[in-house]
């Protein structure tokens, strides 16, 4: 049976039984940095969030990918899927196969499959509303991608995004599970503000997110100014209106707060006496706020 737990639009669940469910998760997209291997990778990564996000665990994986004919050395195209069957590996997902299209413009991403316990299920409905925000990944992966498109990013901030975007989830929602999340979802296309927003709201609450203890790339504050994706801007016209702002915190951080995130960290509600232990085993997470009573905004940045 179909298993609702309001996990995201692009996720499912099907239970198996009482004590199995499967989880399936599609997700493609066009390049966000130069390297092939690397987008290979990051796309695997990205594919593979939605599945640690709800606490499954990836078993298979389809690769779905669009290339072009001409203009498009076949050492790109055999980077790209190794950067990502490398990553899928290092997941314990096995590559079962795919399927690919001759397109104008590169895309590459997977199908993945996986196994979540029905009773464990992380998803966005369940928020109580004591708890604390933690936040896994730093944020500015769409501007700096936007900035490396113009050829203005610095190579440091290149390859802290690359480094970011690269890493699983794997480790962010284990330790969520062992520390008692209530809650939780992956930062991607609609930015900190959009993914938290779909939190509140399923979960009946507020979230208070300390605009100064958030987590940023290398030089994602400088760029934000001058290199702002299409979707961050369309990002802030959707959800600013669930916004209450207590502090400003200037234009550029306040743009990171939308920005589009590929293969971002996880968005987590934890008991607040279970955050020093948590932050132990992340060293990389950070403490962001405070869930809260449902308010008349459901975002509210302090």
């Amino acid at each position: 049976m179909l298993i609702d737990h309001r996990t995201g639009d692009d996720a499912g669940v099907f239970r198996l039984d009482e004590k199995t469910a499967l989880v399936q998760t599609v997700d493609f997209f066009t390049p966000v940095v130069d390297d092939p291997a690397a987008f290979g990778a990051i796309a695997a990564a990205n594919a593979l969030s939605d599945v640690y996000a709800m606490g499954g665990r990836p078993l298979t994986a389809l690769s779905i990918a669009a290339f072009p004919e001409k203009d498009f050395p076949p050492e790109w195209a055999a980077a790209i899927v190794r950067g990502g069957a490398a990553k899928l590996a290092e997941a314990g997902c096995a590559l079962l196969g795919g399927h690919s299209v001759r397109d104008p413009e590169i895309k590459f991403g997977y199908a993945i499959t996986g196994l979540i316990d029905p009773g464990r299920i992380l998803s966005n409905a369940g928020g109580r509303g004591d708890e604390a925000l933690v936040l896994t990944k730093p944020l500015g992966t769409g501007i700096v991608a936007t900035a490396l498109k113009a050829g203005r990013a610095p190579e440091d901030a290149v390859a802290a995004a690359t480094a970011s975007m690269s890493a699983l989830n794997r480790a962010a929602a284990e330790a969520g599970l062992r520390h008692g999340a209530t809650a939780a979802t992956d930062i991607t296309g609609f930015g900190l503000v959009g993914h938290a927003t779909a939190l509140a709201r399923q979960s009946r609450l507020s979230l208070e997110i300390r605009a100064a203890d958030l987590p940023l790339l290398p030089a994602a504050l400088e760029l934000a100014p001058a290199f702002q994706p299409a979707g961050l801007k369309a990002n802030r016209r959707q959800f600013e209106p669930e916004v209450e702002y207590r502090v400003d915190p200037g234009e550029a951080l306040m743009a990171l707060l939308y920005d589009p995130q590929t293969s971002g960290g996880l968005f987590l509600l934890v008991p607040a006496e279970e955050t020093a232990a948590l932050a132990a085993e992340l060293p990389g997470a950070r403490v962001v706020g405070r869930a809260r009573p449902p308010a008349s905004r459901r975002i509210v940045i302090s």
